[in-house]
């Protein structure tokens, strides 16, 4: 299998899955990857790889492309807002580029903790049925802009 690029679905300050505030994800139960600190304000989320739209829901999707899935979920607990603050631009089934826009969202409108919530504006880019601890990124730490390499598949 050749390496697949999977590039930043939106603006921010990368760090390490092993600090997201979520135990599945930060344990890589779903998987490795790295997360994204976003950037405030309103924000088009854009595919991280070419392929197919698996799954797309308000607050995360999944693209399947050279049969690997990589899942970009957009906060942590967003869920709980049923679709409130993202809009959708994407259909699932169809095929996209990497960097197509797939949602919008400002992560800077996230309830507080004080809403009882807890949710949380990172975003998870996680490299799904891969190998715990297989994900290395040379950005950690760095701010990136929607479509710059994050990490490439092992």
């Amino acid at each position: 299998m050749t390496s697949l690029e999977v590039l930043a679905p939106c603006p921010g300050r990368v760090m390490a899955m092993t600090d997201v505030p979520d135990p599945v994800f930060a344990e890589e139960m779903v998987g490795p990857g790295v997360a994204i600190d976003p950037d405030a304000g309103p924000t088009t989320v854009v595919a991280p790889i070419a392929g197919t739209v698996l799954k797309v829901l308000p607050h995360a999707f999944v693209v399947l492309g050279e049969g690997v899935g990589v899942l970009v979920h957009l906060g942590i607990n967003t869920v709980r807002l049923e679709g409130e603050g993202f809009e959708v631009l994407a259909t699932q089934g169809s095929e996209v580029a990497a960097g197509d826009p797939m949602i919008t969202w400002d992560p800077s409108t996230l309830p507080s903790t004080a809403a009882g919530l807890d949710v949380s504006p990172v975003v998870p880019v996680v490299l799904m049925d891969a190998e715990k601890g297989s994900v290395a990124s040379d950005v950690l730490g760095e701010q990136v802009a929607a479509g710059d390499l994050l990490f490439a598949t092992p």
